[in-house]
Protein backbone atom coordinates (compact mmCIF):
# COMPACT_ATOMS: atom_id res chain seq x y z
CA UNK A 1 0.00 0.00 0.00
CA UNK A 2 1.53 3.28 -0.98
CA UNK A 3 1.05 6.07 1.34
CA UNK A 4 1.18 9.33 0.44
CA UNK A 5 1.71 12.65 2.45
CA UNK A 6 0.37 16.21 2.11
CA UNK A 7 1.97 18.91 0.28
CA UNK A 8 3.89 21.31 2.70
CA UNK A 9 5.33 24.48 0.44
CA UNK A 10 7.78 25.21 3.41
CA UNK A 11 9.42 21.98 2.34
CA UNK A 12 10.88 23.49 -0.80
CA UNK A 13 11.44 27.09 0.70
CA UNK A 14 15.59 26.72 0.96
CA UNK A 15 16.58 29.89 -1.26
CA UNK A 16 16.17 33.51 -0.71
CA UNK A 17 15.68 34.07 -4.93
CA UNK A 18 12.39 31.19 -4.79
CA UNK A 19 11.27 33.08 -1.81
CA UNK A 20 10.55 36.10 -3.15
CA UNK A 21 9.67 34.97 -6.17
CA UNK A 22 6.96 33.35 -4.27
CA UNK A 23 5.76 36.20 -1.87
CA UNK A 24 5.59 38.46 -5.11
CA UNK A 25 3.23 36.03 -6.65
CA UNK A 26 1.34 35.61 -4.13
CA UNK A 27 1.02 39.44 -3.63
CA UNK A 28 0.36 40.21 -6.93
CA UNK A 29 -3.13 37.24 -6.80
CA UNK A 30 -4.40 39.81 -4.22
CA UNK A 31 -5.86 37.44 -1.65
CA UNK A 32 -5.35 37.84 1.74
CA UNK A 33 -5.42 34.79 3.24
CA UNK A 34 -3.23 33.45 0.61
CA UNK A 35 -0.46 36.14 1.45
CA UNK A 36 -0.88 35.14 5.29
CA UNK A 37 -0.55 31.49 4.26
CA UNK A 38 2.47 32.08 2.22
CA UNK A 39 4.17 34.31 4.76
CA UNK A 40 3.30 31.14 7.31
CA UNK A 41 4.86 28.74 4.80
CA UNK A 42 8.04 31.14 5.24
CA UNK A 43 8.75 31.42 8.29
CA UNK A 44 7.92 27.61 9.07
CA UNK A 45 10.89 27.11 6.68
CA UNK A 46 13.25 29.24 7.95
CA UNK A 47 11.74 28.46 11.55
CA UNK A 48 9.34 29.69 13.54
CA UNK A 49 10.76 30.05 16.80
CA UNK A 50 13.63 32.05 15.13
CA UNK A 51 11.34 34.76 13.21
CA UNK A 52 9.21 35.11 16.29
CA UNK A 53 12.12 36.25 18.00
CA UNK A 54 14.15 38.11 14.78
CA UNK A 55 10.78 40.25 14.87
CA UNK A 56 9.98 40.66 18.41
CA UNK A 57 6.93 39.06 18.61
CA UNK A 58 5.66 36.08 20.38
CA UNK A 59 6.08 32.07 19.33
CA UNK A 60 2.26 31.85 19.55
CA UNK A 61 1.10 35.55 18.32
CA UNK A 62 3.33 34.80 14.81
CA UNK A 63 1.13 31.38 14.32
CA UNK A 64 -1.93 33.88 15.33
CA UNK A 65 -0.91 36.86 13.13
CA UNK A 66 -0.68 34.23 9.92
CA UNK A 67 -3.12 31.91 10.15
CA UNK A 68 -6.01 32.40 7.89
CA UNK A 69 -8.87 34.91 8.74
CA UNK A 70 -6.65 36.79 10.88
CA UNK A 71 -6.02 40.79 10.49
CA UNK A 72 -2.51 40.95 11.87
CA UNK A 73 -1.46 44.73 11.78
CA UNK A 74 1.00 46.29 8.87
CA UNK A 75 3.62 46.78 11.72
CA UNK A 76 3.21 43.24 12.13
CA UNK A 77 3.50 41.82 8.87
CA UNK A 78 6.58 44.31 7.88
CA UNK A 79 8.58 42.98 11.20
CA UNK A 80 8.09 39.40 9.90
CA UNK A 81 9.06 40.01 6.56
CA UNK A 82 12.17 42.06 7.94
CA UNK A 83 13.03 38.74 10.04
CA UNK A 84 12.42 36.87 7.24
CA UNK A 85 14.87 38.78 4.75
CA UNK A 86 12.66 40.05 2.40
CA UNK A 87 10.93 43.32 1.71
CA UNK A 88 7.96 44.60 0.03
CA UNK A 89 8.10 46.91 -3.24
CA UNK A 90 5.49 48.35 -5.35
CA UNK A 91 5.09 48.55 -9.13
CA UNK A 92 2.50 49.98 -11.86
CA UNK A 93 -0.67 47.64 -11.65
CA UNK A 94 -0.68 47.30 -15.14
CA UNK A 95 3.02 46.44 -15.47
CA UNK A 96 4.43 42.53 -15.96
CA UNK A 97 5.15 40.89 -12.85
CA UNK A 98 9.37 40.38 -12.65
CA UNK A 99 10.38 37.07 -14.16
CA UNK A 100 13.65 35.09 -13.18
CA UNK A 101 16.67 37.15 -14.44
CA UNK A 102 18.44 35.30 -16.67
CA UNK A 103 21.36 34.70 -14.51
CA UNK A 104 18.86 32.74 -12.09
CA UNK A 105 17.16 30.96 -14.82
CA UNK A 106 17.73 26.95 -14.77
CA UNK A 107 20.66 25.48 -16.52
CA UNK A 108 19.90 25.17 -20.41
CA UNK A 109 16.47 26.99 -20.10
CA UNK A 110 15.84 29.69 -22.84
CA UNK A 111 13.13 31.92 -23.37
CA UNK A 112 10.09 30.40 -24.52
CA UNK A 113 10.69 27.05 -23.53
CA UNK A 114 7.90 25.35 -21.16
Amino acid sequence: MTTTRLFDPAEFLDDETVIAHYLSQTLAEGDTDEVLEAINHVARARGMSEIAEQSGLGRESLYKALRPGAQPRFDTIARVLWALGVRLETRPVHEQPLALDKAEAPTGARSGDA
